[in-house]
């Protein structure tokens, strides 16, 4: 069984469907490559799928380790190059909440956040460009 249908709509959109929860997102090519911008690109979902992992991994390293990350945000930066057109950086800004963590709890935390399988799954090219504020 799939994991998600897509449905090309026209004017360079799609709609997918995750298959188990029925939910569904919309997808515009962007302004500068001939869309709307209306919606995610898909580029832009590949950088938001990269922060949501790392977000992720860390919640599950808080509750392995008895500690929490609740209220942690991030910024994603996509940088899109060119010849061929690709995604070439992601920057990820994690601003962590006021927790006062250890030294050791944040190198949990930062292990947690660079071996997500999204970012063990992005090709070496791709700069993955990490900052943590504590």
């Amino acid at each position: 069984m799939a994991t998600i249908t897509t449905v090309y709509k026209g004017g360079l959109r799609t709609e997918a469907t995750h298959v188990q929860s029925g939910n569904m997102i919309i997808t515009d090519a962007p302004v500068d490559n001939q869309g709307r911008g209306e919606a995610f690109s898909p580029t832009d979902l590949l950088a938001g799928a990269l922060g949501s992992c790392m977000l992720t991994i860390m919640g599950i390293a808080a509750n392995n380790h008895g500690f929490n990350i609740d209220g942690t945000r991030i910024e994603v930066l996509k940088v899109m190059g060119a010849n061929p057109r690709k995604v070439a950086e992601v920057h990820v800004t994690f601003h962590m909440p006021a927790n006062n963590y250890d030294d050791h709890t944040r190198k949990i935390i930062e292990k947690a956040a660079h071996t997500c399988p999204v970012a063990l799954s992005l090709h070496p090219d791709l700069k993955q460009i990490i900052t943590f504020n504590w």
